[in-house]
């Protein structure tokens, strides 16, 4: 048996062994939101589904101050990068602060727009927003790093410890309220801060940096946050529109087609997490990226057609399986969905590429697309079928533009 082990020690990159790593994490919270819909029931899901959200919407914000630490650690030696990361933790923790206390001041008033049953879910929530940001920081930096073994430590305590104590409270004691999975998201993002390296968290340290690298550092902040914003347009609103329009019931039954189908998009990330620290040091030694593109929209491109094959041959099954009896009616909508995230999952490889390569133009079209979509969906929504038909449309409508514009800027180097 150690020799099995050790062989596998060998023979695995560490790349691999983040991949398989973020299978499990993803793996994690699947079961933690598939037991939730089953306790809970529809009704009682759609306001666990707010809070999920609420999650996702928070994790796309945070994910800017991990993509920026994790390109400026591969681009700065070390004596810079001490100095950038602090920074970088202060400014984060402002942020966090300042999203935190908003979430928290307005708790009454996001309960009546997403018709929740109590508001202190969102005051215990935003009591943990700032955590989140200083953990998003710790995993920029182990990302750009390459230091996958201490970045998937981060993500599996975070799930781990969601998964544990929130399902541990409703089967022990019998609470099922959205406070105890609230509760448990807070906690989820102090255990997240593992391993957490103190000696480079300082508010004393300024950055002695060249204006040229102030500017870049800029540039790319702001690009990444717009871009970010799209992402939370596209892969959110839709859950917390549906939640606004319908009843809870009709709600929680998108909610659940929401997290079956959305599993290609969860799948893409792990490859995301890969893509832009290889492409930025790539291009940093002057060498070809295309490649890299090509690979992993492969890798996305095989995966979604499995499962959207899946979700067209067996949906009732999916469902009934995943959660229950209660949720079949909205089976014939899964393959749709499906491939609407699909479409997404695709697009998202195109604009994390060029977002390493500091190139704007597809995280432009992304935000238009992002505000199509929103649209589409705030003007039809007779029912959760027209729902789905709108995203198939603005995300098809952007993997098409995507894919025309990289044609063209290929074409355009080559001649240059």
């Amino acid at each position: 048996m150690t020799t099995i082990v050790n062989s596998l020690k060998k023979n695995i990159t560490s790349e691999q062994l983040f991949m398989l790593s973020a299978l499990a994490v993803n793996g994690g919270n699947y079961f933690y939101n598939l037991i939730l819909g089953r306790v809970l029931g529809p009704a009682q899901f759609a306001d666990a589904a707010v809070l999920i959200t609420f999650l996702l919407v928070l994790s796309f914000i945070a994910m800017t101050f991990q993509l920026v630490t994790a390109k400026f650690y591969v681009l700065f030696n070390n004596r810079f990068f001490e100095s950038f990361i602090s920074k970088i933790y202060k400014q984060a923790l402002v942020v966090g602060l300042l999203f935190g206390v908003l979430i928290v001041v307005f708790a009454s008033q996001l309960q009546v727009l997403f018709n929740t049953y109590s508001s202190a879910m969102f005051v215990i929530f935003g009591c943990g927003v700032p955590v989140y940001f200083l953990m998003s920081v710790n995993r920029g930096r182990y990302q750009g790093q390459k230091s996958y073994r201490a970045l998937s430590i981060t993500y599996q305590s975070e799930m781990l410890s969601r998964l544990l104590i929130t399902l541990g409270v409703i089967f022990f004691f019998n609470i099922k309220s959205s406070w105890v999975i609230a509760t448990g998201i807070l906690l989820s993002f102090c255990f997240g801060l593992i391993p957490l390296k103190t000696d480079q968290f300082s508010f004393k340290k300024r950055l002695p940096l060249h204006s040229r690298y102030t500017k870049q550092i800029k540039s790319f902040f702001l690009l990444t946050a717009f871009y970010e914003f799209t992402q939370i347009i596209i892969n959110n609103s839709d859950i917390l529109l549906v939640k606004h329009y319908f009843e809870s019931y009709e709600a929680g039954l998108y909610a659940s087609l929401a997290l079956i189908g959305r599993i290609v998009y969860f799948v893409a990330w792990m490859f995301v997490m890969l893509l832009l620290p290889t492409v930025v040091d790539l291009k940093k030694k002057g060498k070809e990226t295309a490649s890299v593109l090509f690979k992993y929209i492969g890798y996305i491109g095989v995966i979604s057609l499995i499962i959207v094959m899946v979700c067209l041959v067996y949906p009732d099954f999916i469902i009934k399986l995943l959660f229950g009896g209660e949720y079949l009616s909205i089976a014939p909508l899964l393959w749709k969905y499906a491939i609407a995230t699909s479409m997404f999952a695709i697009s998202n490889i195109f604009a994390y590429y060029y977002l390493s390569l500091d190139k704007y133009i597809p995280v432009v079209i992304s935000g238009l697309l992002g505000i199509l979509q929103l649209t589409l969906v705030v003007i039809f929504h007779d029912n959760l079928t027209q729902v789905v038909h709108m995203q198939i449309i603005a995300m098809t409508l952007l993997l098409v533009i995507q894919i025309v514009y990289f044609k063209g800027e290929s074409l355009f180097s080559k001649k240059a």
